[in-house]
């Protein structure tokens, strides 16, 4: 299985990135013309990680997201169901504790979290719902979730400019880079197809969290959202 579908079957998307985890990093860079570093530390900031707090992170891959959080002096715990992604991650950063983990069934015990983030990982989860209330579970009351995730610019012409570019010129460039560039091809399709922001935001009410607000990054390129666990 080289391409997941957008029915999001956990097995095709997990060894989706399985094949891309060697190159993963790089590959982003590329194609986000260096705007990852960007949002990765706005998502630092949201988190806002202090020390002796856990924190999960969803969806971490090789724990290129998780290090801002360490470096607080945080215990982020990376979580990931590709079991290539982990090894990647553990041959770079042996000291952190990751753990194979899928978002809809997280191996935690509930209110165990102070903080609970996924980066450009929950619109690759087959049931968005189910993994929301998780997150709001293992997450201790007071707690909060930071979720980012590509959206849809905000101004109309630039939306159309974005549009052509994933599905155009995303996947030649993803081929000069990524060792599976079919995996770039459902990324940008399932790109398309996510909610908007205030969508999702609607989304995170529903599964109990509450204080969601929202922000846009790079004109809705992607977007920040945010809520809290109720004490």
């Amino acid at each position: 299985m080289t391409r997941a579908s957008l029915n999001k079957q956990p097995h095709e998307v997990a060894s989706m990135f399985d094949g891309v985890a060697e190159r993963y990093d790089l590959t982003n860079d590329v194609l986000s013309l260096g705007q990852d570093r960007v949002w990765r530390k706005a998502v630092a900031q949201a988190v806002d990680a202090r020390p002796a707090q856990k924190v999960l992170d969803l969806a971490a891959g090789t724990a290129t997201s998780s290090l801002p959080f360490a470096r607080t002096g945080a215990y982020v715990v990376p979580c990931d169901f590709s079991t290539g992604m982990l090894r990647v991650g553990k041959q770079r950063h042996a000291w952190l504790p990751f753990t194979a983990g899928d978002a809809t069934k997280l191996p935690f015990k509930d209110d165990t979290f102070d903080a609970v983030t996924i980066s450009f990982g929950l619109r690759n989860v087959q049931d968005t719902d189910t993994a929301l209330r998780e997150m709001y579970r293992v997450t201790k009351p007071g707690g909060r979730v930071v979720i980012c995730e590509f959206s849809h610019p905000t101004w109309a012409p630039f939306r159309t400019v974005y549009t052509e570019y994933l599905m155009r010129a995303l996947p030649p460039v993803a081929r000069s880079v990524s060792s599976n560039p079919d995996a770039y091809v459902y990324l940008a399709e399932s790109i398309r197809a996510w909610p908007d922001q205030a969508a999702l935001a609607a989304r995170l009410t529903g599964a109990g969290w509450s204080k969601v607000a929202w922000r846009n990054l790079t004109g809705g390129v992607v977007a920040l959202h945010r809520g809290f666990k109720e004490k």
